[in-house]
């Protein structure tokens, strides 16, 4: 058991606990400073109903307005912006390379990239494209205007029966889609889910998703949402992403997670010692689906059984709820953000601009060639 406490400290296999960019965490104006001389390539991507068709044109930071910083984390910021050319609105996720480099977070950065490119998805962020310059890399991204789920969260402090059910049947339909196609989100948690214009979930931030056949053994994520099997270094797969949403869907009921502490180390030993509490007022049946979701044996993890996500979908707690007009966004939301205009960024909160100037990574010493 130390042999665990000590990769935990370390962050395991060289891979630190990720301060991850999506957060959101509080916005503000950003000045004409933030931008960078240098040009890049901008791979855009052509979205349509069912496939996503790759185009490549010549753009730069130059070609883009920032207009306010959405958020930030410990490799960058995340901008609301305008192409000049024709006034199209996007969030540009911009990342400093030599942070990202010194942190030993290169794979995951590209892993992002690529996964985002073969996704489509009502309930997933879209990418439009990539480029970079000498200090930066940027991801093009739709702007997602109704702000973060986090932040509704805490102001609704939590959600009755009924709000927990509509957006946990989002989160669902979520990991159904990019399971089918291989893929471990591995982050789960309300700051890495925004609200779209419509009232409906869009997840983002996919640093930590992964293509897997099997097993993977990198330990990563939040460490409230992080399943026993990643801390015991057993390796993991797709039953992660169904613990995270039990975590989920008990935060949305109660307005915290169902293991909690001041210390990282504090919260591990109460995910490997397994006891929640329920509060009187949990529905039964929400409880019952918690209790499934958050098992330590795979062998009895729903979603991770013979029957699949269906397990899921046809519990009690879900019983009678139609997925199919959901994808279809025809299910009226508990919550549609007010919004001003199509640049509208007030679901957002204030950031301070940072004129900080991160190191030049270019020629042989970047290892982002073919981003």
């Amino acid at each position: 058991m130390e042999g665990i406490w000590k990769r935990l400290v370390s962050g395991g296999k060289g891979q630190p606990l990720k301060d991850t960019l999506n957060t959101y965490k509080a916005p503000t104006v950003a000045s004409s400073n933030n931008t960078s001389v240098a040009h890049g390539t901008y791979s855009t991507m052509a979205m349509t109903t069912n496939q996503q068709t790759n185009t490549t044109s010549k753009y730069g930071i130059d070609d883009f307005q920032l207009i306010r910083t959405l958020g930030t984390g410990s490799f960058g910021r995340v901008f609301l912006s305008k192409l000049k050319k024709d006034g199209s609105i996007f969030a540009i996720k911009r990342l400093k390379k030599s942070v990202v480099i010194r942190q030993k977070q290169v794979d995951h950065i590209t892993n992002e990239k690529s996964i985002l490119r073969k996704i489509s998805h009502p309930f997933l962020v879209k990418m439009y494209g990539t480029f970079k310059d000498d200090r930066y890399l940027y991801i093009i991204m739709e702007f997602v205007i109704g702000g973060e789920f986090f932040t509704y969260l805490r102001r609704c402090r939590h959600f009755d029966n009924d709000t927990a059910r509509f957006y946990s049947a989002q989160v669902v339909l979520m990991f159904e889609y990019l399971h089918a196609k291989n893929i471990i989100y591995r982050d789960l948690k309300p700051e890495n889910i925004l609200i779209d214009k419509e009232g409906y979930l869009k997840l983002t931030d996919f640093g930590f998703a992964k293509i897997i056949e099997y097993r993977t053994f990198t330990l990563c994520g939040t460490p409230e949402y992080i399943a026993p099997e990643v801390l015991l270094n057993k390796g993991h797969g797709k039953p992660v992403d169904w613990w995270t949403l039990g975590i989920l869907i008990y935060e949305m009921v109660v307005g915290f997670p169902p293991f909690y502490d001041d210390e990282p180390m504090g919260i591990y030993q109460k995910i490997l010692a397994g006891k929640i509490f329920f509060p009187k007022y949990f529905d039964k049946n929400c409880k019952s689906l918690v209790k499934r979701l958050l098992t330590p044996d795979l062998t009895k993890r729903y979603g991770n059984l013979k029957g699949g996500v269906n397990d899921i979908k046809t519990h009690k707690w879900f019983y009678g709820y139609d997925f199919e007009l959901l994808y279809e966004k025809k299910i009226q939301p508990p919550y549609i953000p007010k919004v001003k205009s199509h640049e509208d960024s007030s679901n957002f909160e204030e950031y301070p601009d940072s004129h900080e100037q991160p190191a030049v990574i270019a020629g042989n010493a970047d290892p982002f060639i073919d981003w």
